[in-house]
């Protein structure tokens, strides 16, 4: 069929992104969709800067993803002159007694330097001493220690999708902004996928919703995901000499377990004191969905955030809190990413490599979801099959 695309990408977020990308690059016809017009503020890729960490804590298995990210990247901002990675360093933190787990791993700091060991990443540990001479804005505890690498830092999402976007167009992707899938059915070697606005075909189909991906499945694969409302922060320093401190140049990303029921992970200074310091927590207990989420964060929140997570750790920041945002994880157990062919239907790839650490490693892959599709060889993905 002459008007049948190698590939159509529902969701252009971070995975759809890439995705849409990496098979442009490859000379496929491609046609990426998308309810809103990315990058934007209603999914879970936005909020001005994301983690990223080549050892990671959740599992070795993850590192190559994180890495080859950082090479796409690299790639990208010499050709579209974009701002994507600032490798600052990163921290995990912990200590003694009973600290919150991160991602469901209790021991995060040990997982990180045994990936960090598998990956051939440098790294240090760091005492409390250490830590408080070094970075000062820390009010650790006696006896707290962190692992800190110098590969770890942050990448800008929203500068990360136009860039793949962008980077996909001038190589001929169709991009459609603004239209609403209504259904998706494979039949006689294809896809059809239907919006609120036209029907288009394709040879594969690569379903990177994101927080409505559970919606276009089926219950029983549904049941996988779980979607979470997720809010970020950003608390003015006491002062300038205070957010001085928080420089990207003498402050890294970091991950904190506290004594507290949820770790802290968070961010250096990107811009001026009155753009605040950015710093949130996961919370994995009450599910929602992106059309009934509470996108306002009232006062009382903010008071208990910063009553909890900010005012005990972090001394020189005020509890003025100049900005918020909420984002939306979509979780699966045990912090799992899934990446596999429809149970149903062989030509439609579920992409939900996400449960809160998910951005690090979209370009990967982005990279990873376009081999699957135009049928090249890529990594065994066994561990990342629906169950």
């Amino acid at each position: 069929m002459p008007d049948t695309y190698d590939a159509i990408v529902l969701g252009l977020g971070a995975m759809g992104a890439a995705a849409t990308y990496q098979l442009a690059r490859r000379g496929a016809k491609v046609l990426g969709i998308d309810r809103y017009s990315p990058p934007h503020e209603f999914g879970s890729t936005h909020g001005d800067t994301r983690i990223t960490r080549i050892a990671c804590g959740e599992g070795p298995e993850y590192s190559a993803f994180a890495m080859r990210s950082h090479e796409i990247w690299r790639e990208l901002e010499a050709e579209t002159g974009l701002d994507l990675l600032t490798q600052n360093g990163f921290l995990a933190i912990s200590g003694a007694g009973d600290r919150s787990a991160n991602h469901g791993v209790a021991k995060f700091l040990d997982a990180t330097a045994a990936a960090a060991r598998s990956a051939g990443v440098s790294y240090e540990i760091l005492d409390s001493t250490t830590l408080r001479r070094r970075y000062p804005a820390l009010n650790v505890a006696d006896g707290d220690q962190a692992y800190h690498d110098t590969v770890g830092g942050f990448a800008r999402p929203e500068n990360c999708v136009t860039a793949q976007l962008r980077a996909a167009v001038a190589r001929g992707a169709d991009l459609k902004l603004g239209e609403t899938v209504v259904s998706f059915l494979q039949h006689d070697g294809f896809v059809t996928v239907t919006t609120d606005k036209q029907t288009y075909d394709a040879a594969q189909l690569i379903v990177a919703a994101g927080a409505w991906l559970p919606a276009m499945l089926k219950p029983a694969l549904a049941a996988n995901f779980m979607v979470t409302r997720q809010v970020l922060y950003w608390f003015r320093a006491r002062s300038e000499a205070a957010h001085a401190q928080f420089a990207p140049d003498r402050f890294p990303v970091y991950i904190w377990q506290i004594p507290a029921p949820q770790s802290i992970y968070g961010f250096p200074a990107t811009g001026s004191l009155d753009e605040g310091v950015k710093i949130a927590t996961e919370q994995y207990d009450v599910a929602t969905t992106p059309d009934s989420v509470s996108r306002t964060v009232p006062p009382e929140e903010v008071r208990e955030m910063y009553e909890t997570y900010v005012e005990p750790f972090f001394p020189g920041l005020s509890p003025v809190c100049v900005r918020s945002k909420v984002c939306l994880y979509t979780w699966v157990d045990k912090a799992r990413f899934i990446i596999d062919r429809h149970p149903d239907h062989n030509r439609v790839i579920v992409a939900s490599p996400c449960s809160g650490h998910g951005f690090k490693h979209s370009a990967g892959v982005g990279e990873l979801l376009a081999q699957m599709a135009l049928g090249e060889a890529h990594r065994d993905i066994a561990m990342f099959r629906l169950r």
